[in-house]
């Protein structure tokens, strides 16, 4: 002990000091009131001023374009990023990821230890011994940094969900829209069809009446007639629902989606069709190793090395740093303390094996990513190659059929062959141009089946900000 001439209001005070610390965070209550959140939910629409300014912030050319009035694929995935509840919930994760960066870096706390004791013997000038020992934690061997490393990786990792989850709204959009854009082209195949059997009908009623044909022959017709008109039925329930589909694919009430002009022009007339070449060559290669997913497992990856690093630096001690005083019955005294944990019953093998088994299964989960993407993408592959030769098959059909019913108009001019032939061809050239348009509607499904699996835009010209719209 070093004996001093501080008094003992000085040790007081010094102590004082450092136990009214004030802290900077206090807590305020958020409760959720179900309430309130459904009818926000329910209010929500394309004329939200603040989706007006996220699209223009992210992807002016969405705001600036001269179908800015009607909502196509890339403006309905603008909407989507700012409405789906996913997306919220994935930067949600990214803020706590961030959260822990700031706890990773922090320094431990001193600690602060009292000792008064009463001498049951009076001495003068005082009977009291009064001190303290504040204790500081020195972090050895990297701990911290490692600690540090895991914290920035799981940021990386959350930024890249935010990426996948955008993704994966983006597949609902386009699958809801695609299935509304087919459900509505059918529909008006079966209303042309349904046109033409209703001529045909009458025709053959008529001929009946005049003793021309059987009942059979008619009933017939009118048979096929009524299981068009039930088609119809079902193409249009078929559309509701992918209406319906679309508003939760957004994250909006239906009644949003039936106020807006739709644009279905990514599948009309999509850009340029990716050839096989490069669907094997560098679409595939980036995929495999630039893919949302791809990268956010490797980030996990890395927070799992970290872990690692900071559980093998764990066999090593910290030091505890402990200056301390004391006021002993008129005395002051000095205390310099030094102490560490002895690593004689273990030496964190346990936590450092675990750390192991989790970085060998951060690396197999990895390389599983890996093999279910090169499964999805020679899926799609397979399904577009096939599709696309279904389109060629089909065209080839309808030139054939096309030159049959000039054929036949012409021998109808010639009065060769009555209006039931005309009507019959041209039918016929209806039910082939649905049938082409049923080939078209595969190999759309087959690109989007692509999109996901490649994690890269077959529908847009433009480049969307699949990140969530965060900015750095």
């Amino acid at each position: 002990m070093i004996r001093s001439s501080l008094s003992l209001g000085a040790a007081a005070a010094l102590f004082l000091g450092a136990s009214v610390l004030p802290g900077c965070a206090s807590y305020t209550a958020k409760p959720v009131a179900p309430a309130e959140t459904a009818a926000a939910l329910e209010r929500r629409t394309f004329d939200d001023p603040t989706l007006s300014l996220f699209i223009g912030s992210v992807a002016p050319e969405q705001s600036t374009s001269n179908s800015a009035a009607e909502w196509g694929l890339s403006r309905l995935t603008l909407a989507s990023l700012y409405f789906h509840p996913d997306l919220e919930v994935s930067r949600a994760r990214l803020a706590l990821a961030k959260a822990g960066v700031t706890t990773a870096r922090q320094l431990p706390n001193p600690t602060l230890g009292l000792s008064p004791t009463n001498h049951t013997v009076i001495t003068d000038p005082s009977p009291w011994t009064v001190g303290f020992l504040v204790g500081f934690i020195v972090e050895t061997f990297g701990k911290r940094e490692a600690r540090t490393a895991q914290a920035l990786s799981l940021v990386e990792a959350a930024r890249q969900d935010i990426a996948t989850a955008s993704w994966q709204v983006r597949g609902r959009v386009r699958s809801a829209l695609l299935d509304l854009w087919a459900a509505q082209g059918r529909g008006r195949f079966i209303e042309r069809r349904q046109g033409l059997q209703e001529q045909i009908v009458a025709l053959l009623e008529r001929r009946f009446a005049s003793g021309e044909i059987a009942a059979i022959d008619v009933a017939r017709e009118r048979i096929t007639l009524n299981q068009l008109r039930l088609s119809a039925r079902q193409t249009d329930k078929q559309a509701a629902e992918a209406r319906a589909s679309l508003a939760t694919a957004i994250g909006v009430p239906m009644r949003a989606i039936e106020t807006v002009t739709l644009n279905f022009a990514a599948f009309d007339n999509p850009p340029a069709l990716p050839s096989p070449a490069e669907l094997a060559g560098p679409f595939r290669g980036k995929a495999l190793q630039e893919r949302a997913d791809i990268l956010g497992s490797l980030a996990e990856y890395e927070a799992a090395q970290a872990a690692l690093r900071l559980q093998i630096a764990k066999q090593y001690p910290d030091l505890n740093i402990g200056p301390g005083y004391a006021y002993d019955q008129g005395d002051n005294l000095y205390a310099f303390e030094i102490s560490l944990e002895l690593p004689l019953f273990n030496q964190n093998q346990g936590p450092i094996g675990e750390a192991e088994a989790r970085r060998r299964e951060a690396a197999a989960k990895f390389i599983a990513l890996q093999a279910r993407i090169i499964g999805d993408m020679d899926r799609a592959t397979a399904g577009y190659r096939a599709a696309l030769t279904t389109v060629a098959t089909a065209d080839t059909l309808r030139q054939s059929q096309l030159r049959q019913r000039q054929q036949i108009d012409c021998a109808f001019r010639l009065g060769e062959v009555d209006r039931s032939a005309t009507l019959t061809a041209e039918l016929e050239m209806v039910i082939v141009e649905s049938s082409r348009f049923d080939a078209v509607v595969q190999q759309r499904e087959a690109l989007a089946a692509l999109e996901d699996a490649l994690q890269q835009s077959m529908f847009d010209t433009g480049r969307l900000p699949m990140d969530g719209g965060l900015r750095p």
